[in-house]
């Protein structure tokens, strides 16, 4: 069975072109897992950044 995407930033595909994705782990805790197991996923306000070490 093939893992499914918990949210798309639509915003971000709908205002950019993306050239590149990368795909990445990330450390829920509290209310953002009952969110994400919900269905209801909100990537406003987020960040990421890249090491490229």
């Amino acid at each position: 069975m093939e893992p499914r995407k918990i949210t798309v930033n639509r915003r971000a595909r709908h205002e950019y072109f993306i050239e590149e994705t990368f795909e990445a782990g990330i450390v829920l805790k509290g209310t953002e897992v009952k969110s994400l197991r919900q269905g209801k996923g909100n990537l406003n306000e987020g960040y990421a950044g890249i090491d490229k070490g």
